[in-house]
Formats: structure tokens, C-alpha cells, sequence
């Protein structure tokens, strides 16, 4: 598309919103004074086309890419922790340990390092802590079934 069709086609929100946006930049960066912010951000409201928008910001420099943030990564211990709790039901009670001790690490190193995880440490955490509460109820389970039925065979 030409450039003089571009300029007679109607902008929409989205436009406004990135002007709006390159303005806010422009006047953090002290390129614009609050008076001229402001007549630029009312010029934004009114603008009606893309030649009414690049208008406002024909004097300012490009606007540059965002810069791309840094992604936290998942902590280790996180994954090993949920990893374990799950592997309860392949392999038995031989993952519950684990699972609850890598949940402990994990959920300390996030907290001091900020890492992402915190809810896979907790679900890791939350499975092995409910197998063991599990295996003591059934062990006092089969403890008082049997001490029943000794009892009443006397």
C-alpha cells in the first residue's frame, strides 16, 4: 500500500494505543515538555487517520523495539519435587523422601533467588507429605485390624 492511501486510512484504537505509548516515551525521556505532552495526548484522542497520528510523532525519533526481558527460570529442586511426588505412583513409596526434601530445597531457593516454581515445589510437597500421611494411616489401620482379631479370638 502507497503511503498517501496509508495516510487517508482510518486509525484504530490499537494506532492510538502505540502513539499514546511513543509519547509516554518520548516525554520520560524529557524529548517533550508536559505542555506539549498533554496537546500531543489530545491530538491522539481526536486523530481520525494515520496522517493525523504520524503528525504528532513526526519530530520525535523512532520508537525503538522493546527491550526483551529476562524469562526467570524454573528452578531444579521444583521439578525433581514434583517429578518424585508423581513418581509415587510408578514406583511407590520409594519417591515420597525425595519428593519432600527437593520441595524444601526448592521452595528456599526460590525465595532467595526468585526463581520460577513455587508451585511445582508446593505440588511436589503436597504429594509426598500426603503419602506418608497415607502410609501412617494405613499402618495404624492394619496395626488395629490385626490386634482386633487377636483379641477376639482369646
Amino acid at each position: 500500500m502507497y503511503d498517501g492511501e496509508r495516510a487517508k486510512m482510518r486509525a484504530c484504537d490499537g494506532d492510538r494505543n502505540c502513539v499514546v505509548e511513543h509519547l509516554n516515551v518520548a516525554y520520560s525521556e524529557g524529548r517533550l515538555s508536559k505542555d506539549e505532552y498533554d496537546g500531543r495526548l489530545e491530538g491522539v484522542l481526536a486523530a481520525r487517520t494515520y496522517a493525523d497520528l504520524d503528525q504528532l510523532v513526526a519530530d520525535l525519533p523512532a520508537a525503538r523495539p522493546p527491550m526483551a526481558t529476562p524469562v526467570a527460570r524454573t528452578n531444579g529442586f521444583a521439578i525433581a519435587s514434583l517429578a518424585c511426588g508423581l513418581a509415587q505412583f510408578v514406583f511407590g513409596p520409594l519417591a515420597t523422601i525425595p519428593a519432600i526434601v527437593f520441595g524444601h530445597m526448592a521452595r528456599g531457593q526460590i525465595k532467595r533467588t526468585g526463581e520460577q516454581g513455587a508451585g511445582l515445589a508446593l505440588a511436589g510437597l503436597i504429594l509426598g507429605w500426603a503419602a506418608v500421611i497415607l502410609g501412617i494411616v494405613l499402618v495404624l489401620g492394619l496395626v488395629a485390624v490385626s490386634v482386633g482379631t487377636q483379641g477376639g479370638t482369646n
